[in-house]
């Protein structure tokens, strides 16, 4: 007969054993979170961003008046060494990381010439004055200063579509990639069950003997090939997967998830997805489009800041300009071809063609001169009539 005391009864032994259970086993039933995949999204940054800082990377900064190079001091700052923990590669493509994700960056130059990205900054707008920014922190160093927009080298990225693609877009794609993930791992796993007679004591020495003993049975599984248990009386284990047909999944769907991720971040970027990925029947196409979508913005922004903040307006005024090269140039050697027509139709002259593949102009009148058809023949001399025979 079933009374009231005896369900009374039942509940509390359940949840007894329930509770000596857990205590005895340590169970932890949990899932895949979505942060533990945030490689996800660093992959797919990484992989673009760091693209464009390792092109920016390359660029040699030229200070020149009249198509002639200058000595300045910001040379050695911005071509060899900003600062004493960075060489001009790695504080470029410092730069580009956190000016793309963090859509701004802050430069600022401190007592001992040193050109340092801060890491931290509060910037206070004005309508008629120019701006300030205090609290700009560098690692572990805040400066007690405020700093003008003049004396500084800031920049924007302005894209908004990209800082929202990261805040949200990712979110989606983590929690879609763990549910895959974790759906792979289900597919695959060997799932058992361990069972206890409850006649059992459940003090502390039996659970500490039957923890050692499920310990060792379970590496022996885990890293043998053939192994070898002893069954003891009153436990009893049993795969409840081992005789289920598990289709093993690939791993094509994360791998095109990933794809799919880095390619939209490279759309948003200007970048080529075909780049990124690696395709080489659309390498020249890519490049080309790379570079004139992505790069050159990029470097006009660059130019413009650094001109405005490191030459004073009345030396531009009077040729004095600071160009960025080594970046945006095509390979002269590959186009060959297109530099001699371009020449020989006295369209540019080659101190011309010389500065437009990235290379400084030779200080030598006949390099200036204009040459047509493909004798190379001067101006002056077509108008003499061409070339004299020499007897």
């Amino acid at each position: 007969m079933i009374t009231i005391g005896s369900i009374l009864d039942a509940f509390k032994r359940n949840r007894t054993i329930g509770k000596e259970a857990r205590e005895l086993w340590d169970l932890d039933f949990f899932g895949i979170s979505a942060e533990q995949r945030m490689y996800l999204k660093n992959s797919a940054i990484e992989t673009n961003v760091n693209l464009i800082g390792r092109t920016i990377s390359l660029a040699e900064f030229r200070f020149t008046k009249d198509g002639e190079r200058q000595e300045n001091d910001f040379d050695y700052l911005l071509n060899v060494r900003p600062n004493t923990d960075q060489s001009a590669a790695d504080f470029w493509q410092d730069f580009i990381y956190t000016l793309l994700v963090e859509n701004e960056v802050l430069v600022v130059l401190s007592d001992n010439n040193d050109l340092l990205i801060a890491d931290d900054f509060t910037r206070n707008e004005y309508a008629v004055y120019e701006d300030t920014f205090e609290d700009v922190t560098v690692k572990d160093y805040t400066f007690k200063r405020k700093f003008k927009m003049s004396e500084v080298i800031y920049i924007t990225y302005n894209n908004e579509k990209f800082t929202s693609f990261l805040k949200g877009m990712f979110t989606d794609y983590t929690e879609l990639f763990s549910r895959m993930v974790e759906t792979r791992m289900y597919d695959s796993q060997i799932r058992a069950l361990a069972e206890i007679e409850s006649t059992q004591s459940l003090n502390e020495e039996t659970q500490t003997k039957l923890n050692n003993f499920m310990n060792r049975m379970y590496s022996a599984f885990k890293n043998y090939a053939f192994a070898i248990v002893p069954k003891i009386k009153g436990f009893n284990y049993s795969e409840i997967t081992a005789n289920q047909n598990r289709v093993s999944k690939g791993v094509e769907e994360l791998d095109k998830l990933k794809r799919d991720l880095t390619g939209n971040v490279a759309n948003v970027l200007g970048i080529p997805a075909s780049l990124v990925h690696g395709d080489m029947q659309e390498y020249e196409t890519a490049i080309k489009a790379y570079i004139r979508f992505c790069i050159k913005p990029l470097v006009k922004k660059i130019k413009d800041e650094l001109n405005a903040k490191l030459i004073p307006k009345e030396d531009h005024q009077k040729g004095l300009k600071l160009e960025i090269n080594g970046v945006s140039e095509m390979n002269p050697i590959e186009h060959a071809a297109a530099i001699d027509k371009i020449i020989s139709s006295g369209g540019w002259s080659r101190n011309d063609i010389r500065e437009k593949f990235g290379d400084e102009r030779v200080d030598d009148p006949r390099m200036d001169e204009y040459v047509l058809t493909k004798n190379y023949q001067t101006l002056d001399q077509l108008e003499g009539g061409g070339d004299k025979d020499e007897n």
